[in-house]
């Protein structure tokens, strides 16, 4: 059960910062900000508002709750669609880096690659660290579960 906290702790900081790199950048006026984005079609403005607030929400309940299904459930539900969305990009043909933290790469003078790799190597953590606690969690004896909750 300790590990299982330990990672939405940090799954809560990774959150948090994406979150708040996301929403910065969106306050911006880098070119990025107003290009659309291949998959979705919206702003990457807009985009990254709605992705930085859903991650806000998301990291406020692993810290606060006191359960450890429903976190877990978020970060999973969360990583799966940032899965499902990388898949999309490369299905269009978009083959660029990840503008997944906007123009704070650039105020940071991080390389889009480095950032690229760094976002696909948390969104490897948070898949596989949910799933894990999700199947762990799972596969404890029914009291233990409902304990959890």
């Amino acid at each position: 059960m300790r590990s299982a906290r330990y990672f939405l702790y940090s799954a809560t900081l990774v959150l948090s910062l994406t979150a708040a790199a996301k929403l910065i950048s969106s306050f911006g006026h880098g070119t990025i900000l107003q290009t659309r984005d291949p998959l979705t079609g919206l702003q990457f403005q807009d985009l990254f508002r709605i992705v930085g607030g859903i991650e806000t929400v998301v990291a406020l309940v692993c810290i606060f709750s006191k359960r450890t299904w429903l976190p877990a459930g978020l970060v999973a539900w969360l990583a799966t669609t940032f899965l499902a969305y990388r898949i999309g990009l490369v299905a269009v043909g978009y083959h660029r880096p990840c503008s997944c933290m906007g123009n704070l790469t650039d105020a940071l003078h991080i390389p889009p690659q480095t950032a690229d790799t760094a976002m696909k190597i948390i969104l490897a953590y948070l898949l596989i660290g949910s799933y894990a606690t999700l199947f762990w969690l799972w596969r404890q004896p029914r009291q233990s579960a409902s304990d959890s909750q």
